[in-house]
């Protein structure tokens, strides 16, 4: 599998997971969930866009871009479903510490967006991520990005398959970089039940997949019946272009394609598929002279890197569900079908 790089080739991006599994855990009993946390650098502008019916979420209102704030200090993505939500207190602990946020009279005021996926029916329900897990995430935080079942993915489910936390990114040849780091916690599929692979014919060639043996696939198919629809997959892109906050908006509206193209269904009543776009304004890019005056000038730059946005985060999407390992009898996309690696 090539190297598919990750949201911290976006410089100045850190990530920071803190999860808890125990050993012995079973499907509804012990511990199995954990938070993921992007920082990105001060400065950076941010973007949200829910398109899941059912969303848990934290200070989405404050990045519509008609409002006042317009930069983030942190981004949670984090298990627990909505109680999970109070890992952003322990970020904006941490944050407060080092002095991060909206500069007031009497100290600062950190800014910490957050979602979260409905995991408590993989460990006991009462095993769920608080303030403390966002605090060791955030300061834990650096450039190397663990994937799998890890952080935000660790009680992660994908259709029927073990789910978890993947990255990537690219580079324009513009210069600019656009990354992805999402927690995949589907009620789809991102394994096509006909087939053993991906939806995508082209991603079967990228991470060097073949098709598994019919019996693999058969006992695949056959776990349909355990479909569960309280799902959520949520997931922050980030680049490092100059773009305002609705131009970030627009990004993370583009960025869903991403999802849509690798988790059938997607965007169901029942889950809360959320994007959050970051951008930290480090590459200025020319304007296109060629652009209408009566347009907003960024219109072919927001183009280009929320197009890319959705092809990172779609890599990313596989990127989780391959290196995914079994937690509590979920069994892993490596478990269940290793014909495809052979």
């Amino acid at each position: 599998m090539n190297a598919p790089g990750s949201i911290t080739d976006v410089a100045g991006i850190r990530v920071g997971q803190y999860q808890r599994i125990d050993p012995d855990v079973t499907l509804g009993s012990g511990w199995a969930s954990g938070t993921t946390v992007v920082l990105p650098p001060p400065g950076t502008v941010g973007g949200v866009d829910g398109r899941g019916g059912a969303p848990g979420t934290r200070e989405t209102d404050l990045l519509d871009p008609i409002n006042s704030v317009r930069h983030v200090d942190a981004v949670v993505l984090s298990g627990g479903s909505a109680y999970g939500l109070a890992t952003a207190d322990g970020v904006m602990r941490w944050l407060e510490e080092q002095g991060r946020g909206v500069a007031l009279d009497g100290g600062v005021v950190p800014i910490v967006p957050a979602a979260v996926v409905f995991d408590l029916p993989v460990g006991g329900w009462q095993c769920r991520p608080t303030a403390e897990f966002g605090y060791e995430a955030a300061r834990t935080a650096g450039t190397d990005v663990a994937v799998g079942t890890v952080g935000g993915g660790t009680g992660a489910r994908v259709g029927v398959l073990k789910g978890g936390v993947g990255t990537a990114s690219t580079q324009l040849a513009s210069g600019v970089t656009v990354g992805a780091i999402v927690v995949v916690n589907a009620a789809g599929d991102a394994i096509d039940p006909a087939t053993g692979l991906p939806w995508l014919a082209y991603q079967i060639e990228e991470f060097g997949l073949r098709r598994p043996p019919a019996d693999q696939i058969a006992a695949y198919a056959a776990r349909h019946q355990e479909f569960s629809p309280l799902n959520t997959t949520i997931a922050v892109v980030a680049t490092d272009a100059a773009l305002s906050p609705a131009g970030c908006r627009r990004v993370a509206v583009a960025a869903h394609d991403g999802l849509a193209r690798t988790l059938r269904p997607c965007h169901t009543p029942h889950d809360g598929d959320t994007v959050f776009a970051l951008a930290t304004g480090a590459v200025e890019v020319p304007l296109d002279p060629r652009t209408p005056a009566s347009m907003s000038p960024e219109v072919p730059l927001v183009s280009e890197v929320g197009a890319a946005a959705a092809d990172v985060l779609a890599r990313a999407v596989m990127v989780a569900v391959l290196s995914a390992t079994s937690v509590a009898g979920i069994p892993s996309y490596r478990d269940m079908l290793p014909g495809a690696f052979e």
